[in-house]
């Protein structure tokens, strides 16, 4: 069995819960999608944790933008982590492929398979977020052959089959559960729930089974530290699930 974890944020009582749960379940394969460390939570920390784990790791529009390190650009919450690392930290994001053709019947990619920043799964438009269409999901995944696309990115748990077989997933966010964005223009990604999200597949090929499971872990803490740094727009969607 494998677990997949997306958008970790660097909420390492998040990650250590979901791997705990995971370990229960019985996976013994572990897979990252991608926006590993940025936030005001335990960047270092979690790095640290992931860098001994050495699991395959993709790299998400957060981490390019550590990697980068253009600090006049940066969001607060790059900015923040960068300030934590160390050069080994930022090499072994530096490392990390921005997709992954893990097995032959699973790719990974973080934002969708052509880039890290616009949502595969998930439409924003001027008065709602709505979940993409079958044929939009198509038009994403033209010449994408794998049985299961994985992706992150959006932080909402969501899973398809389409109508050739191909199986399109997203496990949620296991580190921040609704957060506010900007682009195209200012949108909000909002769970309504506290838990930790991640994956598990089971099987291969046309008889892979995908599994989106939520756990329960220590988010008051979280929220906490966040709010210690100066972070009531974490602190708050930590605490609720809503971004206010």
């Amino acid at each position: 069995m494998i677990a997949v974890f997306s958008d970790i944020h660097g909420n390492l009582p998040a990650l250590e819960a979901c791997h705990a749960d995971a370990a229960a379940r019985g996976c013994t394969q572990f897979l990252n999608l991608g926006d590993v460390l940025s936030g005001p939570l335990w960047p270092r920390e979690t790095a640290d944790w992931l860098m001994q784990r050495g699991w395959p790791t993709i790299s998400g529009n957060h981490d390019r933008e550590l990697v980068q390190g253009n600090r006049t650009t940066m969001g607060r919450s790059d900015s923040w982590a960068l300030a934590a690392l160390d050069k080994k930290h930022i090499d072994w994001l530096g490392a990390l492929p921005a997709t992954l053709q893990w097995r032959e019947d699973i790719y990974l990619c973080h934002g969708n398979p052509a880039d890290d920043i616009h949502y595969l799964m998930h439409r924003v438009e001027p008065d709602r977020i709505r979940d993409a269409h079958e044929d939009e999901l198509h038009g994403m995944l033209i010449g994408q052959g794998a049985h299961a696309i994985a992706c992150g990115h959006s932080h909402l748990p969501r899973h398809v089959v389409l109508d050739d077989g191909r199986q399109v997933f997203n496990p949620g966010s296991v580190g921040l559960p609704a957060y506010s964005w900007e682009y195209p223009h200012v949108h909000r990604m909002e769970l309504g729930s506290t838990h930790a999200r991640y994956a598990v597949l089971s099987g291969e090929g046309a008889g892979l089974t995908i599994d989106l499971v939520a756990v329960d872990y220590d988010h008051a803490a979280a929220a906490d530290r966040a709010e210690a740094n100066g972070r009531m727009d974490w602190a708050v969607p930590l605490r609720t699930g809503f971004v206010d």
